[in-house]
């Protein structure tokens, strides 16, 4: 059998035909062959017009026979090339063990025996049993669980002894509530305890931002300014507490969840060995201190409307508005290495407060200085809770169900040890679990995939732009320029690509015997690296994102889109999967995150030229008309950015929204799961023709919003 021939061979036994041909007819003709060649093509007619020769026959025989060779070619190729292209376009079955185990995961996940057209969230997700964070969490677990052998002293030996140190829960019951004492005592004791010596308030404030990172009255945190170049700075923002007592004084079960917390605080006070009289009216006193600081606190977005989010002031302004704090001692003390002078600025978040703050321990100081110690150490119990014995841990997850089931708010899931202390060994080792982390799950061939897919998605929206009818032209070449000079952090920062960067990190690290101890002393660790990376010209710790995460971010300040690893994994992506899945998946997550690079263009009165105030309207309304689950609330004026993202997208991936339905938080700017997949579904045609939902389902509406 003969090999397949190739083009160019093809073309070369047709020549060597001709001449062999041509050859013939000059030895029965006596022609020259070159010239018998050239009589072959040529027009002109001989002299003898109406006598046929031997020669004009040969010639009109090599005509005919040329005429059908090119025309069978010609037939051939077209009939290779539709059959290849029917081949290679035509949807294929993926029989391949990754596309076998995508299927079990989606056959486990949804529920058949609901309607797709009416509601296709429970119709892909309705069995669904956990999400890919738990998942990727517990590959995190099989990682610090594995035996592997480190270098004595290097940073994943560091790593790994966390983690079994937090899951040595028998050393640490053994321990009980000794280690806190002995931190108390460096405090200088605690009244309902008996051995107390009243320190200077300040001093005690500096010792507990600086040695344990708790921050009872304010936060003081190194982050981006938000202008550029968008170096780090000093902010000053308001506390986080646990119950923001006194902004909820309209609930009908408030004072409830008062006695509940008083009953948690007298806890924690007896297991520290305190006089329960004492505890009982210290604990009364530190609950009228939290009330009172939360009547002051704002949203961030009243403080942005006001214009107050980002205020820039000097140590020294800052003083003489809020005299309670010393400001520089604090604040040097908490941000050494750093060189602070009166006349450094910083960014306050809420000046308000601030002042406020300053009125109520100005109070407190004349009148209960004892009690405002108690406060103190009562938010420092609770702050290192997580690193204490099941007692202290058990008072507060009774708290939080009390609370949870006063607010009518559904109960929190019991977390198992392992998944506590790997988001522990997260926070204290981040750059070194995510070296490990990539290594293991992240392939070099994976992140050039995903790159890949990425590129297309961002080709394919330039494209589109163009043909958006509700933006002129100008700002369309605006919104393309954007995309395309976006910066873009495929599956893992530098910093997780390579570990060096992590090894002058860990150090000053050290592990004790005490798990409370080792907690502390990460804390440590964690904010010298950060206040370190400020003296860097271009800091690698500015923007973190861990690669096991599973949410895309957008930077506006430095213009950077990230997709962390947790999202390029299976079930979202996988370079073995058909490319309906990878684009359909991971791919609707990059549009949606493109998206938001130009979502001012939707907001009113920021594109003056921008002809979208009906289409936006219409899908204002669209999501308004959907019903919600029972128990769930949101904001759609909050969420109207995600909904426009998610519409352009058309619906983020649908295993991402496989969890239980939760309590929606009115804070939360993304609508709940069922409204962001069936939104972007019943304004897509497609999808109702392939389901063949009938006009007028909930999928199929008569109206739809075409806004991308």
């Amino acid at each position: 059998m003969h090999p397949p021939l190739s083009e160019p061979a093809s073309l070369s036994l047709l020549l060597t035909w001709f001449r062999r041909v041509e050859a013939r007819v000059g030895r029965t003709t006596g022609t020259d062959p070159a010239r018998g060649m050239g009589a072959l093509w040529s027009q002109e007619r001989p002299p003898e017009e109406g006598q046929p020769t031997e020669r004009s026959r040969w010639q009109a025989m090599a005509r005919q026979l040329l005429t059908t060779v090119l025309f069978l070619s010609v037939l051939l190729g077209s009939c290779v090339l539709f059959i290849y292209i029917f081949w290679s376009c035509r949807p294929r079955t993926c029989d391949t063990p990754v596309c076998r185990r995508l299927l079990d995961h989606y056959l486990k996940s949804g529920n058949i025996s609901v309607a797709p057209c009416t509601d296709f969230f429970s119709f892909a997700c309705g069995k669904a049993k956990g999400t890919l964070a738990e998942e990727i969490k517990r590959q995190l677990q099989r990682i610090l669980e594995s035996s592997g052998s480190w270098h004595p002293g290097s940073e994943e030996e560091k790593a790994f002894q966390f983690y079994s140190s937090c899951m040595d829960t028998d050393a640490i019951e053994a321990e009980g509530a000794g280690p806190l004492r002995h931190i108390i005592e460096e405090l200088g004791g605690w009244q309902i305890s008996g051995n107390w010596t009243s320190l200077d308030f300040n001093r005690t404030l500096r010792l507990l931002m600086s040695q344990y990172g708790h921050f009872p009255f304010f936060r003081a945190y190194l982050s981006p300014h938000p202008s550029p170049p968008h170096q780090l700075v000093i902010q000053i923002d308001q506390p986080k507490f646990d119950i923001p007592l006194g902004q909820e004084l309209e609930q009908k079960n408030y004072a409830q969840i008062l006695r509940e917390y008083l009953t948690y605080l007298n806890c924690l006070g007896k297991l520290l060995g305190g006089n329960p009289s004492k505890v009982q009216e210290h604990a009364y006193l530190s609950i009228s201190i939290t009330s009172q600081l939360s009547r002051f606190l704002r949203p961030p977005g009243q403080q942005r409307t006001q214009g107050k989010l980002f205020q820039m002031v000097t140590i020294d302004q800052l003083q003489e508005m809020a005299p309670a704090i010393d400001w520089l001692s604090c604040l040097q003390a908490t941000f050494t290495p750093m060189s602070l002078s009166p006349s450094q600025l910083v960014v306050v978040h809420d000046l308000d407060y601030l002042q406020n703050m300053s009125k109520v321990l100005e109070k407190q100081l004349l009148e209960h200085r004892d009690f405002l110690q108690s406060h103190m150490i009562f938010g420092l119990v609770e702050a290192l809770s997580p690193a204490l014995d099941s007692k202290f841990q058990e008072a507060r997850r009774l708290l939080n169900q009390k609370v949870r089931e006063l607010t009518e708010q559904p109960p929190m899931p019991t977390r198992p040890r392992w998944m506590e202390c790997v988001e522990e060994t997260d926070a204290a080792f981040k750059p070194t679990l995510a070296a490990v982390f990539v290594r293991e799950t992240f392939s070099p061939s994976t992140q050039s995939a995903a790159m890949e897919l990425f590129t297309a998605i961002k080709d394919a929206l330039i494209t589109h732009l163009r043909r958006l009818p509700w933006i002129d032209e100008e700002t369309q070449k605006k919104a393309q320029d954007k995309v395309t000079q976006v910066q873009v952090t495929m599956g893992a920062p530098e910093w997780a690509l390579k570990p060096a960067l992590a090894r002058q990190e860990y150090n000053d690290t050290h592990l004790r015997p005490s798990y409370l101890q080792s907690f502390l002393s990460s804390v440590r660790s964690r904010q010298a690296r950060i206040i370190q990376s400020s003296f860097q010209p271009s800091p690698h710790h500015r923007w973190k994102v861990s690669p096991w995460e599973v949410s895309a971010h957008y930077s506006s300040s430095d213009h950077m889109v990230a997709f962390p690893a947790g999202l390029l994994l299976p079930p979202f992506f996988h370079p073995g999967y058909p490319r309906a899945v990878n684009f359909g998946a991971a791919g609707s997550i990059m549009v949606h995150e493109l998206l938001r690079i130009f979502s001012q263009l939707l907001l009113p009165g920021c594109c003056q030229a921008c002809d979208n105030r009906a289409v936006l309207q219409c899908l204002e309304n669209h999501y308004a008309a959907f019903p919600l689950p029972h128990g769930i609330s949101f904001n759609g004026s909050r969420t109207f950015q995600e909904n426009v993202a998610d519409m352009g997208s058309l619906a983020i991936a649908l295993q991402v929204m496989c969890r239980e339905p939760s309590t929606q938080d009115s804070q939360d700017t993304h609508s709940p799961p069922s409204l962001r997949v069936h939104g972007p579904l019943s304004n897509t045609p497609a999808f109702a023709r392939y389901f063949s939902c009938p006009r007028g389902t909930l999928l199929n509406p008569s109206r739809r919003c075409q806004l991308w």
